[in-house]
């Protein structure tokens, strides 16, 4: 019986997200047009948070997010609500692989964000969008990354690569490190409910999320950092030793 409540709840859970995609693919496609960007901003953060919200996931924001830019944020990767959950806390334009663009729906949702797309295999490709990157920096856009360039466990930290941080030192714009961790909203312990990993579908984990118990998804915004001198590499190695410690900082707090 307690098993077929939980599933009638994360069906309830999965329709009332569903509505709210479609609202937002909606407000995309024939409100967005009309709107400035801070107006934009808005939108897409009070539409994250409510997101989150039918999903019973409570945010908490540690630290200062950017008031403004230029910044590039670097966080780690764990799952497909990253970006809801960096939208909710701070909005800010994402660099994503160029396919999510053709996802349904999600890439609406995606392109409406101003989410700037790459071509992961294509060499000329990512130096395009590292140009691209360092001009919308120049105009004082906020960018953010995700440098392990895949999702992770949330508790285990890959190697990030160092191409894309090329655009904040060829704006001379400060990168922000950013750790992302769910953990369960009773006991405070890691939750993996909302990892999208090794062979995990994405349908999934969407549903192990709808049947977790309420989750907190804890967003930690570190001290932003100039290169220094730096190369992209040492600088990358820098930040996963910033983030790391953010993602630990979160899980003792």
């Amino acid at each position: 019986m307690k098993r077929a409540s939980v599933r009638a709840h994360a069906s309830w859970k999965c329709v009332r997200v569903l509505g709210h995609i479609v609202t937002g693919v909606w407000t995309v496609v024939f409100v967005f047009p009309r709107l400035s960007a801070p107006q934009k901003e808005e939108r897409i953060k009070a539409w994250a948070l409510v997101l989150l919200a039918h999903l019973a996931i409570k945010l908490i924001v540690v630290g200062q997010p950017p008031a403004q830019g230029p910044m590039l944020l670097a966080a780690n990767h764990i799952s497909w609500l990253d970006i809801v959950v960096m939208h909710a806390a701070r909005h800010c334009r994402f660099v994503s692989k160029a396919d999510v663009r053709h996802w349904p729906l999600i890439g609406t949702l995606a392109s409406g964000a101003g989410t700037l797309f790459i071509e992961r295999e294509s060499r000329r490709d990512a130096m395009r969008v590292v140009h691209h990157m360092a001009e919308r920096l120049n105009a004082g856009d906020i960018l953010a990354i995700f440098p392990e360039g895949t999702t992770s466990d949330g508790v285990n930290l890959l190697p990030f690569h160092a191409n894309l941080l090329q655009a904040a030192i060829a704006a001379n714009a400060p990168v922000q490190p950013v750790g992302l961790r769910f953990a369960d909203a009773a006991t405070g312990e890691h939750s993996l409910a909302p990892c999208y990993i090794n062979d995990d579908t994405l349908l999934g984990s969407i549903w192990r999320t709808l049947t977790a118990s309420p989750l907190c998804a804890v967003v930690t915004f570190g001290a932003p950092q100039s290169a220094q001198g730096r190369d992209r590499r040492v600088w990358a190695a820098d930040l996963r030793v910033a983030v790391d410690g953010l993602r630990a900082g979160s899980a003792n707090a």
